[in-house]
């Protein structure tokens, strides 16, 4: 379910044996996995789950990967208790099933964890990242909540719109050069359109040689779990964009640095990086 254009459902890969840090919690009508950093933090991400629905393993240990890295995570389950995807379901039934699990219809459920949010953890700088299905749900946020500071929309693409492009928040959009469900045609016109239309930041990365839902396949991307939660190959971009939008200093400071780039222009991973590294010493 990549494609809102052509919805299909899509490979589950290995599912990961792994129990998760957090703990499920009930967010008004939501069930929802939360986790939390082991300091304090006011920052905030919504992991939103592709198909095969919020208590997959694989999406667990996302969020737990991203609570490692200084973050409040919260999981929802967006189906509302009705089933997700699963491997063995008949594809015929697809359009069926997806009839009432939209990715676009989630305004609701978004408000109620934002509240959670802001209201119970004190989060004040919020991202989203999704998979699939989740990351046409991102694609969603990015242009109907500004308040949500940045997306990351992991193969998952709205493309049967013309007024998809005009994004109000910043997205970094992951695609592989082999997926079946978003060809590489879709993800052309999708940077062309944002060139033309969208004004506020985003990107557009192309994995050579990756295959669609590879984020959440265990055989190529999944790393020590229980001792090393830092992530790989496409996570660090993710942490890196999310991180470029939400890390503000710890705690309140009246003190300010303007990093100023090299001739490899302000969007540069490095000097992003060097940015970061001053907000995490006060600035």
């Amino acid at each position: 379910m990549a494609n809102e254009a052509k919805p299909c459902p899509c490979d589950l890969g290995d599912r990961f044996d792994y129990g998760g840090l957090g703990q499920e919690v009930q967010i008004e009508h939501i069930k929802s996995y939360l986790v939390k950093p082991s300091t304090a933090s006011d920052k905030a991400v919504i992991v939103i789950h592709d198909i095969f629905g919020w208590q997959l393993p694989n999406t667990r240990y996302i969020a737990d990967m991203l609570a490692a890295n200084g973050y409040t995570v919260v999981c929802p389950d967006f189906y509302l208790g009705k089933d997700p995807w699963g491997p063995t379901n008949d594809w015929s039934k697809f359009l069926e099933w997806l009839e009432d699990r939209k990715p676009t219809g989630i305004n609701r459920e978004v408000d109620a964890v934002l509240r959670f949010l802001k209201e119970q953890c004190g989060a004040k700088h919020i991202g989203s990242v999704g998979f699939c299905w989740g990351g046409v749900a991102t694609h969603h946020l990015a242009l109907a909540y500004p308040e949500i500071k940045a997306g990351v929309s992991n193969y998952g693409i709205i493309a049967d719109r013309e007024d998809c492009y005009e994004l109000k928040s910043p997205v970094l959009f992951i695609f592989a050069e082999k997926d079946e469900f978003v060809p590489l045609k879709q993800v052309s016109v999708l940077e062309a359109r944002l060139k033309e239309k969208c004004t506020v930041d985003y990107q557009v990365k192309i994995f050579p040689d990756q295959t669609h839902g590879w984020l959440m396949k265990q055989s190529r991307v999944r790393v020590n779990l229980g001792t090393d939660l830092t992530g790989g190959l496409g996570q660090e971009f993710q942490i890196e964009h999310i991180n470029s939008y939400l890390v503000k200093p710890s705690t309140a400071s009246d003190k300010a640095v303007i990093v100023i780039h090299d001739i490899f222009g302000w969007q540069l991973p490095n000097t992003r990086y060097i940015a970061d590294m001053l907000a995490a010493n006060g600035y």
